[in-house]
């Protein structure tokens, strides 16, 4: 299964203070060991890991067409919460949070980079 993803970010610092609080309110932290001045490496329990930051190419991160990253989180009130936060914070909202097919729910936007995200619950 998947261990870690990595969303491209022109900008490593700007994503870094986009997710940080985003990433605090689920309860993941910044992974020290791993982070550098181009990525920052986000934990929770060992659950896997979401990346941010520049590509290793040196060319320009972009978004990609039809790629989405799903997020868990524990229930509605983080999946309202981290979704006003991102909002709050410049994303794009692609999608307000509600009941979709029971029993997920789940809200949407776009980061500073055009990451499309899914942050969701399959609690009720």
């Amino acid at each position: 299964m998947i261990t870690y993803t990595m969303l491209g970010a022109n900008d490593p610092q700007r994503a870094k203070a986009f997710y940080d609080p985003l990433m605090a309110e689920i309860g993941a932290k910044v992974i020290e060991a791993y982070t550098s001045e181009t990525r920052t490496w986000y934990g929770k329990g060992g659950a896997g890991f979401l990346v941010v930051g520049a590509p290793g190419d040196g060319k320009a991160a972009t978004a990609g067409n039809g790629t989405m990253v799903a997020i868990g989180v524990d229930d509605r009130a983080q999946v309202n919460a981290v979704h006003a936060k991102a909002i709050a914070a410049g994303a794009v909202n692609e999608g307000d949070p509600g009941l979709r097919t029971a029993p997920f729910y789940g809200a949407y936007f776009r980061d500073p980079d055009g990451n499309k995200i899914c942050i969701f619950t399959m609690q009720g």
